[in-house]
């Protein structure tokens, strides 16, 4: 009996022990020189506290390591280390902070191997907090910019693979709120904006996992449009068969292509090879998972791509086919406009002011001819203006003289 409960006592600690060493998150970037230098036992201390979620106690230890030792070969850790306390402290709050100290330190140290984690860092952050494909899309939108960033300035970086798979998280969350905007449209049956929602998403995205349904609902908005949207139909069709040939709606599109007499194309092989290692590849999500999605703020992307290159530009908004295109050179200028300097630099200083010397009033305008009949005559006695700017009265009518005799009534 005592032996089993000694037994059962050293299992207890052992999990006690276990559960202990599992709740000290290692920090993932130590300095392995070992020295007894102050500004390394600042470092160690800092890092201690942080492994044990003593984040502001050590942001204090590692204040006082940059502020005394502004020299030390560990500074650069240490302004990592701070912007990774914030990260871990975690909330709004935090991940802000922690996103203006990286930031701060890309700035300081562009060149070091740290800079493309503190990029990738401020990608996580905003991906952490993108909601929804039909909520706001503000953290959406910076996290596709960051990662993109991380893509652009560091692209040998180990880091560089994350963040691509980020991306294409990214897009694929993008890519489903105009596929829900495009099925609005076609459901209330505007054609028009349906299919271009639709076939701009699939240039634009075409990694969407819904991009042959996206181009399949665009062919089907062309053909109820009518014949003379047949040409657009047909590109729409092709476009599924070649680059999505694994699709389920291959078939009915060659069946389509067939009715509308036309060239059914062959699929391209890079694209059947991307779509296989998809498919073999592609996570399900379960009945629980869509479940509890609709209670979740934040996307399942599970169906997201796992391969192939994600776009490197942003949303780019297209128009319509009904939408008629301006000719060019219509509107504004097709010419260069260029700016030159005026000859004579001291005109403004030498002529005098025009404004001191206002120029004499214009002549008045004449009648027109088609109006005279209509304009009244000037008023006896009042004054005209003549070319030299002097007032002229009018003549007055002749007074009739007393003695003058009035004809004879009849």
């Amino acid at each position: 009996m005592m032996l089993r409960n000694a037994i059962r006592n050293v299992a207890v600690v052992a999990a006690a022990v276990v559960l202990l060493s599992s709740c000290r998150h290692r920090y993932d970037n130590p300095i392995t020189k070992q020295t007894q230098q102050p500004d390394k036992v600042l470092f160690d201390r800092a890092m201690n506290d942080i492994e044990h979620g003593r984040f502001e106690v050590a942001r204090l230890t590692l204040n006082t390591l940059m502020n005394t030792y502004d020299s030390s070969e560990f500074l650069a850790k240490a302004k990592l280390m701070m912007a990774d306390s914030w990260y871990r402290e975690g909330g709004a709050h935090g991940l802000a902070q922690a996103e203006a100290e990286y930031k701060d330190f890309i700035l300081f140290y562009p060149a070091m191997e740290e800079a493309a984690e503190a990029q990738e860092k401020v990608c996580t952050i905003h991906y952490q907090q993108m909601e929804k494909a039909d909520r706001d899309p503000m953290h959406e939108v910076r996290a596709e910019e960051e990662c993109r960033a991380v893509l652009l300035n560091f692209p040998n970086s180990k880091f560089a693979p994350e963040a691509q798979q980020i991306l294409r998280n990214i897009q694929e969350n993008e890519a489903e709120g105009e596929y829900k905007v495009g099925r609005f449209y076609f459901t209330k049956g505007s054609y028009f904006p349906a299919a271009n929602r639709m076939q701009t998403l699939v240039e634009q995205f075409p990694l969407y996992s819904k991009a042959d349904e996206s181009l399949w609902s665009a062919a089907e908005s062309y053909e109820r449009l009518g014949n003379q949207w047949r040409k657009q139909q047909i590109a729409e069709l092709s476009k599924l068969v070649r680059d999505y040939p694994l699709s389920p709606r291959v078939d009915a599109a060659k069946q389509k292509l067939q009715d509308l007499e036309a060239t059914i194309p062959e699929a391209d092989a890079v694209a059947l090879a991307r779509m296989q290692y998809e498919l073999e590849n592609r996570e399900t999500v379960s009945f629980l998972g869509k479940f509890l999605g609709a209670f979740s703020m934040h996307p399942n992307l599970k169906m997201a791509a796992k391969s192939g290159t994600p776009a490197m530009e942003g949303m780019r908004p297209t128009i319509p086919a009904n939408v008629p295109r301006v000719a060019a050179g219509t509107l504004g200028t097709s010419g260069d406009i260029t700016v030159s300097a005026p000859g004579d630099a001291s005109a403004l200083e030498n002529n005098p002011d025009a404004r001191a010397n206002p120029p004499a009033p214009a002549a008045a305008a004449a009648t027109p001819p088609e109006a005279g009949a209509a304009a009244a005559p000037a008023a006896a006695g009042q004054p005209t203006q003549t070319d030299n700017g002097k007032k002229k009265k009018q003549p007055k009518p002749p007074k009739k003289q007393k003695n003058q005799k009035q004809p004879p009534k009849q």
